[in-house]
């Protein structure tokens, strides 16, 4: 939960790894965070066209198949809703935060719980 409000913060997660998913998904919801998912950008965009107003952070990997990957719905989402935060991640590909649409993270994976809980509560 955040400090500022009685509302957790509602985190998407954006991965097209099953298993990664659903530990993120469990490690933020044991954290206290509100939580949705998607297994793809395209799923994911139509989730935030629905719930853009309660989402806070977008948690996405970069490499996704699907009509975009990561990076390009990053970019998209910092566009269409200012208001999230982005935090990109990717076992593949190693990104400076500078390089984050809208002054995101990047997350380089494999990463400790500990690591993703201290990057979401710095970009809240």
């Amino acid at each position: 939960m955040t400090e500022v409000s009685s509302r957790p913060t509602h985190v998407l997660v954006v991965e097209d790894e099953c298993l990664i998913r659903m530990m993120v998904v469990d490690m933020l919801k044991d954290a206290g965070f509100a939580v949705s998912d998607a297994p793809h950008a395209d799923a994911a965009w139509a989730i935030l066209e629905q719930r853009q107003e309660d989402i806070g952070v977008l948690f996405t990997d970069i490499d996704m198949a699907g009509s975009m990957d990561g990076f390009v719905l990053a970019g998209r989402v910092a566009s269409a809703w200012p208001h999230i935060n982005l935090i990109m991640t990717s076992g593949r590909q190693r990104i400076p935060d500078g390089e984050v649409p809208d002054s995101g993270r990047f997350l380089s994976r494999p990463y400790r719980p500990a690591d993703l809980m201290q990057v979401i509560r710095k970009t809240i």
